[in-house]
């Protein structure tokens, strides 16, 4: 098993309705992406200052699941359509379970 994980940092003047729609994009690809074994997205609840604003957590067999998520059309278009324009910054890891 493989677990990526995924802390995003939004810009200054993001909207709840931009991250509302990140979320929604994400929480769909489980039913689209068979490769995805376990998958939880959320927003950071600004316990600590200096967190990500954001983070995705996936699990998957193997390797080949998870480039199958990472390289997903669906996958794809969320992060084109609703990631990439309020992002402003990611550090991601993919380590063994």
């Amino acid at each position: 098993m493989i677990r990526h994980v995924s802390l995003l940092t939004w810009v200054d003047d993001v909207t709840p309705e931009q991250v509302d729609a990140v979320t929604t994009g994400l929480r769909a690809l489980p039913a689209l992406i068979p490769e995805l074994r376990d998958y939880r997205v959320g927003r950071d609840l600004g316990i600590d200052p200096g967190n990500a604003s954001f983070v995705v957590i996936g699990d998957f067999d193997d390797e080949a699941g998870y480039l199958a998520y990472r390289d997903h059309p669906d996958h794809q278009a969320v992060a084109k359509e609703h990631i990439l324009p309020i992002l402003a910054g990611r550090k991601a890891a993919q380590y063994p379970l």
